[in-house]
């Protein structure tokens, strides 16, 4: 389905109302539009000097943009930085741009105009004032009914705007934050100034409102969340007001409200501000942590009665041992865990022992024996026979700074090459 013209832009009731000029560019309206942004900065406020994000914005679009401007930021510059502007837009591959006269611009500037002719870039006067957020909401939901900027809808969501935009950015695909910001703004979600997001990937259901029982005791937080044929998606926005690790915020609210069995796995916690990229981060994040806690078991005990709940700074070890897949590294893995651990697997194979698992859970938790026997649940002797005899086994001492690193990899690593697709499943397991 081809994407919207920018001569259907000009029909849409918001625009009309804005009684639109067409004073440049006529032989173009038929060029496909992808989003309507708006540029709401002023020139004559900033001193007479131009503002950055209007006069090198054009270096931010990808094409096919149609810019709504108030006008202010056209009142100040000399006749070339403002033939200059037009000549980027053009450069850039801008739909058009649309301008507001009448109010702090009397008039549009000759040079704009006669730039946009040269250019053949389609240039609008709009002599009533509508409120930009009209237009751009108008117009950009016609183009995303229309198919996603022109793109043909063939994936299994089809129509279902959030889980397209979920999808672009789970998978890296060519975006801008404009871009992005209209399709969040489409599907209702805001975040606010501050506000940190968190990517959150679901196995074991294709309902989405678990995601909406965990949000509500988040106090405030908005929502992205869509079902995939893998998993339910979401990006959670927490306020900046809101104290407290959000990571752990967002994994207690999973673990009180999702329903035994389930797989939570939740993504870092970004700035909402840093960037469409950084989102990408998070949602990517979760995803792969999702896949790593499906197929390697947990570092931590297990509790009966709930969902399994880890987050990607939990399993940052496990991804870097991975990179690639768990077969490309295995006998990389398997020659590491050998080489640290070989008294260790060589005992446990012949005793009713776990002394590998004894030593990673030692060390996750800082080398506590309260936090390790209360994890393991045994009695702290038991727990300093356990650590005796590894120390024997090893010939050396666990808690030695030196090497900690080492130990830790290694028995990850031993996690990692023994793991099966079901032995991260059934019970409450909630690591930080």
């Amino acid at each position: 389905m081809p994407a919207l013209t920018l001569r259907e832009i000009l029909a849409l009731d918001p625009v009309r109302a804005a009684e639109p000029e067409l004073l440049a560019g006529h032989t173009a309206l038929d060029r496909p539009v992808r989003w309507v942004l708006p540029l709401l900065l002023d020139f004559a406020r900033s001193g007479g000097t131009p503002i950055s994000e209007v006069y090198e914005g054009a270096n931010f679009l990808d094409g096919g943009e149609l810019l709504l401007t108030n006008g202010f930021g056209l009142t100040g510059p000399d006749e070339e930085t403002r033939r200059r502007y037009v000549r980027e837009l053009a450069a850039r591959g801008a739909a058009g741009l649309a301008v507001e006269v009448g109010r702090s611009l009397p008039v549009m500037p000759a040079e704009v105009a006669d730039e946009a002719r040269r250019r053949g870039l389609p240039l609008l006067a709009m002599h009533r004032v509508v409120p930009f957020v009209r237009i751009t909401e108008a117009a950009n939901r016609a183009i995303v009914a229309r198919g996603l900027s022109g793109r043909a809808v063939v994936r299994p969501w089809g129509g279902d705007h959030t889980a397209a935009l979920l999808a672009d950015l789970a998978d890296r695909a060519a975006l801008n934050q404009p871009e992005v910001e209209a399709r969040a703004a489409l599907a209702g979600f805001h975040p606010g100034p501050g506000a940190r997001l968190i990517g959150v990937s679901l196995h074991g259901t294709r309902d989405v409102s678990t995601v909406d029982r965990a949000v509500r005791p988040l106090g405030g937080a908005g929502v992205l969340r869509a079902a995939f044929p893998g998993d339910v998606l979401a990006l959670l926005s927490l306020p900046a007001a809101r104290t407290g690790d959000p990571v752990k915020a967002v994994q207690e609210a999973f673990r009180t409200t999702a329903a035994p069995g389930l797989t939570v796995a939740v993504g870092h916690a970004v700035a909402a501000g840093d960037g469409w990229l950084r989102w990408s981060d998070s949602l990517r994040a979760a995803r792969a942590t999702r896949e790593l806690a499906l197929t390697v078991p947990s570092a931590e005990p297990a509790a009966p009665d709930g969902p399994l709940v880890v987050s990607s700074r939990a399993l940052a070890l496990e991804r870097e041992l991975t990179r690639g897949g768990v077969d490309a590294n295995r006998d990389r893995l398997e020659a590491l865990v050998q080489h640290t651990l070989g008294p260790l697997l060589t005992w446990d194979a012949a005793h009713p022992s776990d002394l590998v698992r004894t030593l990673e859970v030692h060390l996750r938790n800082g080398c506590s024996p309260t936090r390790t026997a209360a994890l393991l649940h045994i009695g702290r002797q038991s727990l300093y026979q356990r650590l005796e005899r590894i120390e024997s086994l090893l010939g050396l001492e666990v808690d030695e700074p030196d090497l900690l690193g080492e130990l830790l990899t290694a028995t990850c690593a031993y996690r990692v090459v023994r793991g099966t697709p079901t032995a991260a499943r059934g019970g409450l397991r909630t690591v930080a």
